[in-house]
């Protein structure tokens, strides 16, 4: 069973402490955009790789491959780290290696210490599920919203902005600039992060769970290996389908052992849960809808007007002109807020997905010149913010505060696979239905509107399992909810009348300040956590009604666990716990 040391976040406004500065939210958000474009940031020079690293065009493709593997396993493993040891230093840690792996890959131009360096840069995907950790954590509940939506959304404004940025780089000066770049933007993340960005307090006790980051790490590279390089390989070939059976029976195995673990890398129960199972699986949807509008459209741009479809733009102009995609997200973060608090999160997830659907739709018909481009950029950066911006609030509405960090970096997990299985099958669309010329693909009008089409029924897909997440209780995510003070205050109102209260006191009636009072409900899982008061006093918000123990400890005291049954009226339940006698340690 997993505990926390500290369940109540520090900076919120129920607690009296001091919350994090105003420039909290922005600072983790500019980490979030860091590391996305790490993405991104190679792909003006993407054609051009085979020559710079004077290496066949398969072995290239290593460089983005390897960025895209480490990515996926780094984020549940960060997120479980920073849920044990803390998530400000892990979000530190992640900078740093992406900071070591852009210097590497910024001295040289062989392929080896590039893949390496590639490598330690998708590491810091990380960074984005701890940050929303973080905010969880830290902030007031009538900002938790619209700071999360902000965060959620940093993977596709990273992406978005990065593609111009990187293009103009590539045009006009070295190629190693890239790199350069980077890793000045990762230092100064850190120095942002050091100098704003407080720890939190919120703990998971237990240990580590290397075995099971093995067998998870394992299981997603002969995953996601084969997604990647299938074209490569053929899809029938014996290396792509053993690495596929045997993903799927390592991952098998890898579930076993975490179903019997005591403190498992990933809380597979939790992650059973309806809210939770259907918001991955929608995820995986809106990753894959996601990766289509940035593989098309900076192609279709750029193709030579002599094609008769392409647009003929420069690199700069096709990324200036996919821009708005990142930038529509990132201004979607404050309206998902306002939406969400009226509405709910599955609500904005729905809303979402449809606009992206719409813009699909009609970018099927909207290939003919540049500012239709911006159009459809502009739209389904709408509608994937306020998809992006869902995800974080269902699943933090589902999990206790001590998994946020593992929770949202499988959820974080499972966008990146939808972008590996849309790369992988839009790739291979691209290239059957693409015309010869002189030797040399090139891409087709046809591909671009079943791509499109593609996309569309992920979205529907998604939209389909979207509709089976249940309606989260009041309870469950009210911090999500509260669009104001007077709202934040009354719901926090609320839950002081839905509890268990009293005072813990040793054998002779002293109250015993700082003793650990946990919440325990009748599956044998941690519903609540708190400290008492100097005055032994104590309050534990109950999520619904029926049987519960509360279990209390001290230092110097036996523990002593109480049975106790809410019956769900909307009053508090009175209840002292009495600590045994002073124990002798040995």
């Amino acid at each position: 069973m997993t505990r926390t040391t500290n369940e109540q976040p520090i900076g919120r406004a129920d607690t009296g402490t001091p919350g994090p500065s105003g420039a909290f939210v922005p600072v983790l958000a500019f980490a979030g955009i860091v590391v996305a474009v790490m993405q991104t940031l190679l792909v003006p020079v993407i054609k051009d790789l085979p020559q710079l690293l004077s290496t066949e065009p398969s072995n290239a493709t290593w460089v983005l491959t390897s960025t895209l593997l480490s990515g996926a396993v780094a984020t549940p493993i960060m997120g479980r780290l920073g849920d044990l040891y803390g998530k400000r230093r892990m979000l530190i840690a992640s900078l740093s290696v992406m900071v070591v792996g852009a210097l590497i890959s910024a001295f040289t131009s062989t392929l080896l210490p590039m893949i390496v360096g590639r490598t330690l840069q998708g590491f810091a995907m990380g960074a984005i599920p701890l940050g929303i950790g973080l905010m969880r954590d830290m902030l007031p509940r009538e900002k938790l919203g619209s700071a999360m939506a902000l965060m959620s959304s940093s993977i596709g404004v990273g992406g978005g902005l990065a593609l111009p940025a990187a293009a103009l780089v590539a045009q006009h000066s070295n190629w190693h600039a890239l790199f350069y770049g980077a890793a000045g933007l990762g230092v100064l993340s850190i120095a942002l992060t050091l100098l704003v960005v407080p720890e939190s307090k919120v703990r998971a006790e237990g240990t580590f769970d290397g075995l099971g980051a093995l067998g998870l790490s394992v299981g997603l590279v002969l995953f996601l290996l084969p997604i990647t390089k299938g074209s490569d390989w053929g899809w029938t070939s014996a290396t792509t389908l053993g690495m596929f059976a045997g993903s799927a029976a390592v991952l098998l195995l890898w579930g076993v052992y975490e179903l019997r673990s005591k403190a498992p890398l990933v809380d597979l129960r939790t992650t059973a849960r309806p809210a939770v199972l259907f918001t991955n699986l929608a995820s995986i949807m809106v990753g894959v809808s996601f990766y289509v509008v940035s593989l098309v459209l900076p192609q279709l741009l750029q193709l030579p007007k002599e094609t008769g479809y392409g647009l003929g733009q420069s690199m700069v102009v096709a990324g200036l002109l996919v821009a708005p995609l990142g930038l529509t997200m990132m201004f979607t973060a404050p309206v998902y807020a306002r939406l969400s608090a009226k509405y709910g999160p599955k609500t904005t997830l729905i809303l979402g997905m449809l606009i992206i659907a719409i813009g699909y739709g009609a970018g099927l018909g909207l290939m003919s010149a540049a500012w239709q481009s911006l159009v459809i950029a502009v739209v389904l950066g709408a509608g994937i913010g306020l998809a992006y911006s869902s995800l974080p609030a269902l699943i933090i509405g589902a999990v206790p505060a001590s998994e946020t960090g593992a929770a949202n970096g499988l959820n974080t997990l499972m966008r990146s696979i939808g972008t590996s299985v849309s790369s992988a099958v839009i790739g291979m669309v691209l290239a059957n239905t693409a015309n010869n010329v002189g030797g040399v693909a090139i891409p087709t009008m046809h591909g671009f509107r079943v791509s499109f089409l593609i996309a569309t029924a992920a979205v529907a897909v998604g939209l389909l399992l979207a509709l089976f997440l249940p309606k989260q209780r009041p309870a469950a995510h009210t911090q999500l909810r509260a669009s104001s003070e007077e709202d934040a205050n009354l719901e926090r109102a609320e839950e002081a009348l839905r509890s268990f209260r009293g005072r813990v006191l040793d054998a002779g009636g002293t109250p015993v300040a700082r003793a650990k009072v946990t919440l325990i409900d009748r599956r044998g899982r941690q519903a609540g956590a708190t400290l008492s008061a100097d005055d032994g006093s104590y309050a534990l918000a109950v999520p619904a009604q029926g049987a519960y123990v509360l279990a209390a400890r001290a230092d110097g005291h036996a523990p002593l666990a109480s049975s106790a049954t809410h019956t769900g009226d909307d009053s508090p339940v009175d209840l002292d716990l009495s600590l045994p006698g002073e124990t002798v340690t040995a």
